[in-house]
């Protein structure tokens, strides 16, 4: 089975199991991940435009023209590589027994770049232009082939054209509250137009067995369906005026529009809300502490596999998940160590949907480098199917 994952699959063409999986964001930034996934009032990156486009407003003026010619983050769960090489290496008769072995287990690759150029103006106003490619694979076998069949992915290979705009208005007053509230408030506004590909399917014994050698071909002869959208974001940001903690508060509401493709992938409306602050300390270059409330209207949705004989397209339904509020919350720190024309150092930590979250960034003139684990839900609730990830991102940009 030595073609089933070849390298270019991941990055053209993807299998990704997401029974329950989580997609009210089109791109996880390994140094928000590593922050707990929070940012939605916390910003300051290019890649703000994912949670909450006023982010871009804390990008610094110093930077002038922030560039990220290369922004690849590869990311794998703690025993892919363990359930690749298996799999890949069973003979016809022991596919099966390899099935059994990791038969509930789930398994996930992703490959993202996501290439972008930012200005913050000295009017407050940021903009922010970007490309994203992704990719992902994810399995997970059954030992007893159901509706399911011995082996379930969801595919999709994605990318798209991101326009972004911010503007913060100043002297904000709160005069009746004695001016506890005074503060900056930031609009944000962003379009995008995505494009997929995506196949969904249960493989049976049979398929695996007679695939084993050309299983990208039978996916994309079998499975195939083209799916595009076009929607916008809108976000706030209210950064109030108190310089020794600088609280702010974050609200967005992202994928406004025609994301709901009718194959696996769809990008649902997602309402979040968020709160930071950032505390002057004399012995740190910057820290931060953050809380989400992501999809605050539960439009998540599970697909959820309507056997078909006959093996039409139309082999899965959207269905609602269950609300639990540990899969909509997040929290995270971020502790600046050093920051400077040649080097930068931030750890992060954090809480992403009742797991914990870590990560370091680094920045060495031109190259960057990412760090970071988070584990994933992938069940209706915390706990029912967990994927432990760890993430890798590598950059090049001023």
């Amino acid at each position: 089975m030595k073609r089933l994952l070849p390298l270019s699959l991941i990055a053209f063409s993807t299998l990704i199991y997401a029974d329950m999986s989580t997609q009210e964001f089109l791109y996880k930034d390994p140094r928000i991940m590593g922050m707990g996934g929070s940012n939605t009032a916390v910003g300051g990156y290019s890649t703000s435009i994912f949670s909450n486009p006023a982010g871009l407003i804390k990008i610094k003026k110093s930077h002038g023209i922030e560039a990220e010619v290369l922004g690849l983050s590869v990311s794998a769960s703690s025993r892919f590589q363990q359930f690749a090489d298996d799999l890949s290496n069973s003979e016809d008769s022991e596919i099966i027994d390899t099935i059994n072995k990791y038969s509930g287990d789930a398994f996930n690759a992703t490959v993202s770049n996501y290439t972008s150029f930012s200005y913050h103006a000295q009017n407050d106003v940021a903009y922010s232009f970007g490309i994203l490619v992704a990719g992902d694979v994810n399995f997970i076998p059954h030992a007893n082939s159901g509706a399911n069949g011995v082996l379930e992915s969801h595919s999709r290979a994605y990318g798209g054209i991101f326009l972004a705009s911010a503007k913060k208005y100043h002297g904000i007053s709160s005069e009746f509250l004695d001016g506890m509230l005074d503060g900056d408030v930031t609009i944000g506004v962003s379009a995008k137009y995505i494009k997929q590909k995506s196949y969904e399917a249960g493989l049976d014994l049979g398929e695996v067995t007679d695939h084993k050698d050309d299983i990208v071909e039978y996916l994309q002869d079998t499975y195939e369906a083209d799916n595009s959208g076009f929607a916008f974001d809108i976000g706030a940001l209210y950064e109030f005026k108190n310089k020794k903690w600088n609280p702010a508060v974050g609200l967005s509401i992202m994928n406004i529009g025609s994301l709901d493709f009718d194959a696996y992938g769809a990008q649902p409306l997602s309402v979040n809300l968020g709160a930071s602050i950032s505390p002057e300390i004399s012995w740190s270059n910057s820290l931060k502490f953050s809380v989400d409330y992501t999809d605050l209207l539960n439009a998540q949705q599970a697909r959820i596999r309507n056997y078909n004989p006959y093996r039409t397209q139309d082999q899965y339904d959207n269905a609602d998940i269950g609300y639990d509020v540990m899969n909509h919350l997040r929290m995270g720190a971020s502790l600046g160590l050093i920051d400077n024309s040649y080097f930068m150092t931030t750890l992060n930590a954090g809480l992403y949907k009742g797991a914990y979250t870590a990560g370091i960034d680094m920045q060495l003139t031109l190259l960057k480098l990412q760090f970071a684990t988070y584990q994933e839900q992938l069940g209706s609730t915390v706990g029912q199917l967990e994927d432990r990830r760890y993430v890798v991102g590598l950059g090049i940009g001023w």
